[in-house]
């Protein structure tokens, strides 16, 4: 009996019986390129670089991809066939060590070079105003949401005294859901037409020295230009404490102190700035470990006072009334 082969091997073959063909193979494996980089490499005309190409694109041996105004070539080998990879395998093992491939391959790492120092002699060239140049092209702020990101997704968010819900609409694409509390109506109106799009949050009324929520019921809480607003902003950090479950993480960011005394008339603060040690204090009463106080640096166009970010998480069990980790302060 004579056993019939699949005619595919054949064209395998005659697309590997080029020895063009094999080289482009070659490099493409190393990396992905551009017509005009394996004209580079391979020292061939743009045209036949090209018309083996398509060769080996109707063979399902090369894909590409649009790069802008060009196009980027690889192989698909892990795409093929087994028996289509075992004669490429055998093909490679007899051309790879040949005078044209070294060449080849010599020049292919020329040409990876010259990309890498186009990028450098760019930055060289534009280092000192590239930070003006990034924020033309993706404004100021493209990076701190990217950070976003890193949040986990199955978080429950409570942005405590969310106001008209900035923090909820930056945090809100990124976890699983997000409760603002506010003690104000007006500023819930704006917070629930600019949240709107989102079905994952959750606005509340309420006094943020006796959340309306459940205790354990957030992963990650904020406090963000919110304390100085409270007649007793160490209750507000003590709720926030009771509101998340053990591990979970607070962030306090508000004003460092200062002398701004037109703010208590103008905007109704209460506190004209928090001292560090005044945060360290109220965080380790209501039970808070791994406290961090960091000064944010000042934006440019800034006209308030210093701000500083505070985070740290909270203890675990409570014990005789007190979480544990807190310490009783002296008398």
């Amino acid at each position: 009996m004579v056993t019939v082969h699949d005619p595919r091997i054949f064209d395998h073959m005659a697309a590997l019986a080029d020895a063009v063909r094999c080289r482009l193979l070659l490099v493409l494996q190393v990396h992905e390129l551009t017509v005009s980089d394996l004209c580079a490499v391979l020292q061939l005309p743009q045209s036949t670089v090209s018309r083996h190409l398509k060769t080996l694109a109707d063979g399902g041996w090369v894909a590409s991809r649009p790069d802008g105004t060009r196009r980027l070539y690889r192989v698909t080998l892990d795409e093929i066939d087994a028996a289509a990879r075992q004669l490429w395998d055998l093909t490679r093992a007899e051309i790879e060590g040949t005078g044209t491939s070294r060449a080849d391959r010599e020049r292919l790492q020329s040409v990876l070079a010259r990309r890498r120092n186009r990028s450098r002699a760019f930055f060289a060239r534009s280092g000192a105003q590239w930070d003006a140049l990034r924020d033309e092209l993706f404004g100021t702020h493209f990076h701190a949401f990217a950070l976003l990101g890193l949040l986990d997704p199955t978080w429950v968010v409570g942005d405590l005294g969310c106001g008209s819900g900035p923090v909820a609409e930056a945090v809100a694409p990124f976890v699983r859901k997000v409760v603002g509390v506010d003690g104000s109506g007006t500023m819930l109106e704006l917070a629930t037409e600019r949240l709107q799009r989102f079905g994952n949050v959750e606005l509340r009324e309420g006094d943020l020295e006796s959340l309306p929520l459940r205790a354990n019921s957030l992963d990650v809480a904020t406090q963000i230009l919110v304390l100085h607003h409270l007649q007793h902003p160490e209750r507000a950090v003590a709720e926030a404490g009771r509101c998340l479950r053990a591990g979970g993480r607070l962030l306090i960011v508000d004003m460092l102190p200062h002398d701004r005394v037109q703010y208590q008339q103008e905007m109704g603060h209460v506190w004209l700035g928090f001292a560090e040690q005044t945060i360290r204090d109220a965080l380790d009463a209501a039970g808070f470990e791994a406290v961090r106080f960091r000064i944010l640096p000042p934006a440019p166009e800034a006209q308030g006072p210093s701000l500083f970010a505070a985070s740290a998480v909270r203890g675990n069990t409570k014990r005789n009334g007190r979480p544990s980790g807190s310490k009783r302060r002296s008398s």
